[in-house]
């Protein structure tokens, strides 16, 4: 399958309970953001520049615990900025896998990654020596760990009774990256944070965790290049990918034209695109692991129109939870409960029908957080003969195989992380390697500064 059957069948039986009880509007996934810190500065990212003035602000861990349950989302995406920053990251995702049974994304840039698990092989260390010394033993032989960093799992945790980000069921790395070497850190603005993200990803498929991966599509971005990643990722082992095209935000618009001199308009893209962009979506995805819905990637690829459910999406962070969806905020901005957003937002004004944007910034947005939910939850307006049928055929099927050609895709095909987007300052390609010598000493150092602690205490 492509989603574990339990999983599956978890959030099967959530929207088919709703449906039967004629809920007018309910909520799918929770996309949670605890803070809005990041170590990182990506170009097209609205986050780190709409909240710019509450950058030191966190969500305190028991609203953090209440909003899952407040909108009763199956899943959370925990998001942000950087989540692994949130001091209290590791105890937020215990309690809403163990304690509330929930599924849990989350979503990482990847400079953190190794950290965390590595603190996981300690706790592991304590009880199972010979298990964690065999996971050693592997990860130096690829050069996913320093002799230092084995030394220092083998000492076991500082504090035994402190929860750790371990693998289970319905948890989810899901790693950023919107394209190979090259492309990624370009669009991070960052060296090297490519290469840190597959060591990290290739530690955690050792250490038995799930890795998803998120990108996100834009102008720029060549197609034919993410085909590629998907093939490399693929030889990987990857669990699934999710895709998505890139939203215009007002405050990211802002920034690359005071920061970067670069014009939004040769970046983002317009509905007319997103179809050309996505036209072969249909064919990646019987060919690749990819998360969503069928119904969802017609829409992308222009073979039908869907309406937007934002509200099945709901974002709840530092300011409460915000309205109308995850790219835009209304007038009043945010609201202080789930279902006060429910009964005061103008759903009506938002999204295009019948081609007419209800409000010029929902013109060019055809992202997943909107549309992905009129797909999965089957609106009446939307649905087509046969569609439950095409969803339940495509998550219930065999996950696609690796056709092979990802062993000789030219992943790490150089860096250069300029001042922006492909139109910024860059290096020629630098010679490329395979990914078996994508060694530690070829990535960035995990404890490079601005660290989390720095950044946690601007």
């Amino acid at each position: 399958m492509r989603f574990p059957l339990a999983l599956t069948a978890k959030i099967a039986a959530y929207i088919v309970g709703h449906k039967l009880k004629k809920t007018d509007k309910f909520a799918t996934v929770l996309q949670l953001e605890p803070l809005h810190t990041c170590n990182l500065t990506c170009t097209g990212c609205g986050r780190i520049r709409e909240y710019s003035t509450s950058l030191k602000d966190v969500m305190p861990l028991a609203d953090c615990l209440q909003a899952p349950i407040e909108c009763n989302a199956p899943m959370v995406s925990i998001c942000g900025g950087e989540p692994l920053i949130y001091p209290q990251i590791e105890a937020l995702t215990h309690g809403i896998l163990n304690d509330q049974g929930r599924i849990v994304y989350l979503c990482t840039n990847g400079m953190f990654m190794r950290r965390k698990m590595r603190a996981y092989m300690a706790r592991e260390f304590a009880k199972e020596p010979a298990k964690v010394e065999a996971w050693i033993a592997e990860l130096t032989k690829q050069e996913l760990m320093s002799e230092k960093d084995a030394a220092e799992v083998r000492k076991g945790p500082k504090d035994a009774a402190a929860p750790v980000m371990a693998p289970h069921p319905a948890f989810y790395w899901n790693v950023h990256l919107d394209g190979l070497e090259y492309t990624h850190d370009l669009i991070v603005e960052r060296e090297g944070v490519f290469k840190e993200c597959v060591l990290a990803m290739r530690m955690a498929k050792i250490l038995g965790y799930q890795v998803a991966t998120n990108t996100t599509i834009y102008k720029e971005t060549d197609m034919k290049e993410v085909e590629d990643m998907y093939e490399f990722l693929s030889e990987l082992g990857i669990d699934g990918h999710t895709i998505s095209p890139g939203y215009d935000y007002d405050a990211a618009k802002k920034d690359m034209v005071e920061r970067l001199n670069l014009q939004p308009e040769n970046f983002f893209l317009t509905r007319e695109m997103t179809r050309e962009k996505f036209k072969d979506i249909t064919d990646w995805m019987q060919r690749f692991t990819l998360f969503g819905t069928p119904v969802y990637f017609e829409f992308l690829a222009g073979l039908r129109e869907l309406t937007c459910s934002a509200w099945a999406i709901p974002t709840r962070n530092i300011r409460g939870w915000k309205g109308p969806c995850y790219v835009m905020t209304d007038a009043k901005g945010h609201y202080a409960t789930y279902q006060e957003m429910l009964a005061e937002v103008k759903w009506e004004n938002y999204g295009v029908v019948n081609g007419e944007a209800r409000d010029p910034r929902c013109s060019n947005c055809m992202m997943h957080c909107g549309y992905e939910p009129s797909a999965a939850i089957g609106r009446k307006e939307n649905t087509k003969p046969g569609d439950l049928w095409k969803n339940i055929k495509f998550n219930f099927g065999p996950r696609p195989k690796p056709s092979g050609r990802g062993k000789t895709i030219n992943a790490f095909n150089g860096v250069g992380s300029g001042k922006g987007h492909l139109t910024g300052p860059q290096r020629p390609p630098l010679n490329a390697t395979s990914p078996a010598s994508c060694s530690t000493a070829s990535a960035p150092a995990e404890d490079a500064k601005p660290d989390a602690a720095e950044l946690a205490s601007r």
